[in-house]
């Protein structure tokens, strides 16, 4: 695939909920840096994003998809950055962060902070973090709602597992790097998306993905989710340790140690007092998403029942070879 010339044609898909008339990822996708006639937007309405984006996945004319949430504002650039990546045919993914916008309010950056933590994260706070440099990756640090993929090879696996929300995409990487397809990661192609507006819903995010990378784990099990079994035994421990006395506060003491040294590694970054609120909040992604993974363990998945009562209005924003 070459950038200077024979461009390929790009989607962009966006799922939506019934009714929203204001949706900010298709105003960003207007202003891409790129020939009009070469890119198409779906928005896909309805209650299930990964039904949404397989129906609007089948319905696509693009070479490329650009997978984006509703409130995912990408960059200008960011359909020509993917693109220098892509001139590898052994490249099928390219993805990159969502950063909280700087004018977001301020508990919403402290809710990012905590997201770009290594404590609570690990290698997966680079879904909310611009880290290192362009990369080949995995699942761990790309994220569906700034994601870049070949439409041939989505279609060839059969798009996304609709009994995985959330983890649906999680499950297609792997399969796709088994397949021996390389994933990129790049710092650099950015998208600026608000995180949760409030305590509540920012917990229940939490316990979502917990639940949905058991889901996945159940599905397809690998040992690169072994690390994922930390926060539920965090959760075990936290109910028990008081049962063995002093040596078992010993591992929740150097929990402690951790999170102030997590905190301090905020400053720079989050400055004092961002920083400070953020410190009461590390153990939440542990122990929320610890519980959610519980629960995850013991759900009924049933894919058809969920596409039975979802149905998808495609709207097609713009056609390709349209020049505006």
């Amino acid at each position: 695939m070459r950038v200077s010339q024979n461009l390929p044609s790009v989607t962009v898909l966006v799922p939506t909920r019934p009714g929203q008339s204001d949706v900010p990822a298709v105003n960003a996708a207007r202003k891409f840096d790129y020939p009009p006639e070469l890119l198409e937007i779906i928005v896909a309405r309805g209650k299930q994003p990964s039904v949404q984006r397989n129906a609007g996945l089948r319905e696509a004319h693009g070479e490329l998809i650009y997978f984006l949430d509703d409130d995912s504002v990408a960059m200008p650039g960011n359909l020509r950055r993917a693109l220098e990546h892509f001139q590898n045919p052994q490249v099928k993914i390219v993805g990159g962060p969502n950063l909280c916008p700087p004018d977001a309010p301020f508990k919403e950056q402290v809710f990012a902070l905590v997201l770009s933590s290594w404590l609570g994260f690990l290698s997966s706070r680079a879904r909310y973090l611009s880290v290192g440099k362009v990369r080949e990756s995995g699942e761990k640090e790309l994220i569906l709602c700034n994601l870049l993929a070949r439409r041939n090879d989505m279609l060839e696996l059969g798009g996304f597992n609709e009994a995985l929300y959330p983890n649906e995409e999680n499950a297609l990487m792997d399969e796709l790097q088994k397949r021996g397809g390389r994933l990129i990661y790049d710092p650099k192609l950015i998208i600026h998306r608000r995180p949760r507006p409030n305590l509540q819903a920012f917990c229940r995010m939490l316990m979502t993905y917990g639940r949905g990378r058991a889901e996945q784990f159940r599905v397809f099990p690998t040992l690169g989710s072994a690390a994922n079994f930390v926060p539920p035994l965090f959760c075990v421990y936290l109910a028990t340790f008081w049962l063995f006395g002093w040596l078992g506060a010993l591992p929740l003491a150097l929990y402690i140690l951790l999170v102030l040294l997590q905190t301090v590694e905020f400053l720079p970054r989050g400055g004092v007092t961002r920083s400070l609120c953020a410190l009461p909040l590390l153990p939440f992604p542990h122990v929320f998403y610890g519980l959610g993974f519980w629960r995850g363990l013991f759900t009924k998945l049933n894919a058809t029942a969920t596409r039975a009562v979802t149905p998808v209005e495609l709207e097609f924003v713009k056609k390709l070879g349209a020049k505006s």
